[in-house]
């Protein structure tokens, strides 16, 4: 199958932009790698620093013969998501042993729960923790121990942060190993009634309380198709997973074996061997291609029309929502996974899962499968399922037909034509909106705004009644140099209770909504930010919005004369407390969502 015409057009068109900035990145990479800090080149001082706990392992990384791997972790057992990394570490190096390497703990990374921090104020955390992330990862990888890297993460700004810090040492052969989602628990649509039921006040804590310990009820990854569930579709579709590994359940014996296959796998991408295949060449165009792709034919995170761009940037690559509206219009949604459908991950994963996708992908022209992945000579091998054979992994081809098609279908039978995101333009600036869970009916909305700066005044406001009408609810100062664009998904409940309600309601936004954004039609990342001036700081109480998810417009209908003469309102005070202002350096330099919201890619003028 010929590759499809938009794809071809907008990967070339990427690669022409990115052209001297990739080359300087390239560039980058191999002096690090002839040049740079390692092993070799270390005194017997530092060299002696470097190994004295190892162990067993000292002869072997003493002698500097065989691939020693950094391990950087984002453990910790608060996160049910990385809770089961606590061993991993321990089984690598039995594992790295096994294939005449080593591996040793380069370092750990913080790893910060969205779902723990919704609705509070350390949510302004959340987006800088993935320049943490990356800086951790940077410092860990730069004692110049290591000829390869296995990143262990999964959430929503971990994985993002881990590849960009690795990617600034892209001349490792890398390879991310995920943990799995937890088994399935309380059903998706019935924790969203319980959750609208308390907004309304129809059940109490203890009720509320209930269901979500049945939706978040062990270890492994959140089931709904969020930004964590995201990560993972991206990093298999970019080729940078072990083949199918991304939702196999934690605690299985094939989970224990991916995981054994991704550390062997790993030295044998290595320093010496004629298979060199670092980091830096795997995550080229065609790759960032391929994960927004997969983006949109999987109704993926809201979340990841940041981070993608941040990605990109890491590795001199330059994408912009130009570029991710247009394949939108040339990708079908092929699944439907919550927030888009009604079944979770693990339902996904049992239909055919990724290796479904990667399969029905390839056939269609819609990725490329000429890109160098960490397991094979092409992408065509990612469309392979693991198995077990006994005690022994194997894998096998995808399912040619979908085993569930109200989770999976074909690409000529897509639950939608094109993909689940579109950019959004208009007198309000630039911003994002996941149309794939919202039903088409309310694609447009048109109606009065009602104005804030916090979401704690929209839960006030729906409390009193003040809300119930039609009505567009804007909350703005929320972007990155305001407050660090914190997720506003505790609002997902009242506003879908006022639709429920029969109002035409819409949410517009220079803040995050969820990487799980869901029914409610939500115009979100707009950019610029009021805090720096943009359009929504001349917003007024009553003023009629128009969002429009078919022809992605995001229009305040003022008179022309009238919005030019319009000052603009002034910001709230930066509120202190909770950390918040150990971050006010990163505000500070934080560029727009569209650029990827970071102070340190920024700094660093990439």
């Amino acid at each position: 199958m010929p590759l499809n015409e938009t794809l071809v057009r907008v990967t070339d068109r990427i690669i022409e932009k990115s052209r001297s900035g990739r080359r300087g990145y390239l560039d980058l990479i191999e002096a690090a790698r002839d040049r740079g800090v390692n092993r070799p080149k270390l005194s017997c001082g530092n060299l002696a620093h470097g190994f004295a706990a190892s162990g067993e392992d000292k002869p072997a990384i003493r002698s500097g013969e065989a691939m020693n791997i950094g391990i950087v972790t984002a453990y910790n057992d608060m996160l049910s998501a990385h809770q089961p990394y606590g061993r991993y570490p321990e089984h690598i190096k039995v594992w790295a042993r096994e294939a005449g390497a080593t591996a040793q703990v380069a370092g750990g990374v913080p790893a910060m729960c969205d779902g723990v921090t919704q609705g509070q104020d350390s949510m302004e955390l959340s987006l800088f923790s993935r320049d943490v992330i990356a800086m951790g990862a940077a410092v860990g990888l730069s004692h110049g121990m290591f000829e390869g890297a296995l990143l262990l993460g999964i959430c929503d700004k971990i994985v993002p942060g881990l590849l960009i810090g690795t990617l600034r040492f892209g001349h490792l052969p890398t390879i991310l190993v995920p943990a799995g989602p937890m088994p399935s628990g309380l059903a998706n649509k019935e924790k969203i009634r319980i959750r609208q039921l308390y907004a309304e006040g129809k059940v109490g804590e203890d009720e509320l309380l209930e269901a979500e310990s049945a939706s978040y009820h062990g270890a492994g990854t959140c089931t709904f198709y969020g930004t964590a569930n995201s990560n993972q579709m991206m990093m298999e579709i970019m080729g940078l997973h072990m083949p199918g590994s991304s939702f196999v359940n934690p605690g299985q014996k094939m989970r224990q074996e991916l995981t054994r296959a991704a550390t062997h796998q790993v030295t044998k991408l290595g320093w010496r061997g004629e298979d060199y295949r670092p980091l830096g060449h795997c995550v080229d165009e065609k790759a960032i291609v391929n994960a927004v792709v997969g983006l949109l034919a999987t109704g993926g995170s809201t979340n990841h029309v940041i981070h993608l761009p941040a990605i990109a940037r890491a590795a001199g690559i330059l994408l912009d929502w130009d570029d991710m509206d247009e394949l939108s219009r040339a990708v079908p949604l092929i699944s439907s996974v919550y927030p888009n459908g009604s079944g979770d991950v693990n339902h996904f994963h049992a239909a055919g899962g990724m290796p479904y996708v990667i399969r029905e992908l390839l056939g269609a022209g819609l990725a490329h499968a000429d890109i160098r992945t960490v397991y094979g000579q092409s992408l065509w091998e990612g469309a392979q399922e693991p198995v077990m054979d006994g005690d022994t992994l194997a894998w096998t081809a995808a399912p040619e037909q979908s085993r569930d098609d109200s989770m999976l279908r074909p690409v000529s039978a897509p639950f939608q034509k094109d993909g689940g995101l579109k950019l959004l333009a208009g007198n309000l600036g630039r911003g994002t909106i996941k149309r794939s869970a919202v039903d088409p009916s309310r694609w447009t909305i048109e109606a009065p705004c009602r104005v804030f700066s916090d979401q704690n005044q929209v839960s006030e406001a729906f409390k009193k009644g003040e809300l119930d009408r039609d009505v567009v609810v804007v909350v703005r100062f929320q972007g990155p140099a305001a407050n660090g664009m914190p997720e506003l998904h505790k609002l997902s409940s009242p506003l879908g209770v006022l639709q429920d309600r029969g109002y035409k309601v819409a949410f517009v936004t220079d803040g995050r909504m969820s990487g799980a954004s869901g029914k409610v039609p939500a115009a979100i990342h707009i950019s610029p930010e009021a805090y720096h001036g943009g359009p929504l700081a001349k917003l007024r109480d009553g003023d009629i919005v128009r969002v429009c998810a078919a022809d992605g417009t995001l229009q305040a209908l003022v008179d022309d004369d009238v919005w030019a003469g319009r000052e603009n309102v002034s910001a709230p005070p930066a509120d202190m407390g909770t950390g918040r202002e150990l971050f006010a350096m990163m505000r500070h330099h934080a560029d727009e969502a569209e650029k990827g919201g970071s102070a340190m890619l920024a700094e660093a003028g990439l």
